[in-house]
């Protein structure tokens, strides 16, 4: 089984920062495009940031200039440096990770989840 799990979720003020961070731990073989994902009450999850192995980055244009996703291919995790925060990103951020197990499956898992609230 893999797992993914997320922390640094938060409330924070408009135009502060945040950076989450999602661990993945298990019968890892190797991982493949890890993102973020987002979804508001009301709206469906979308997808804000992805990264491949290498390290190629991908944004959705509401966030370019203002979020940064890393990955640290050692320690299976990813980040997403949030800055210039909005109230329209209050959300709950999602971890995805498409992984090959060492049972030789491969498969997306999701981590539980994480709160952002941007708010005065």
């Amino acid at each position: 089984q893999v797992q993914l799990v997320e922390s640094g979720g938060g409330l924070v003020q408009p135009g502060g920062s945040l950076t989450l961070s999602c661990a993945a731990s298990g019968s890892i073989f190797s991982i493949n495009v890890m993102g973020w994902y987002r979804q508001a009450p009301g709206n469906q999850r979308e997808l804000v940031a992805h990264i491949t192995t290498g390290g190629t980055p991908t944004y959705i244009d509401s966030v370019k200039g203002r979020f940064t996703i890393a990955r640290d291919n050692a320690k299976n995790t990813v980040y997403l440096e949030m800055n210039s925060l909005k109230p329209e990103d209050t959300a709950v951020y999602y971890c995805n990770a498409d992984v090959s197990t060492r049972l030789g499956s491969r498969g997306a898992y999701w981590g539980q989840g994480t709160q952002v609230t941007v708010s005065s």
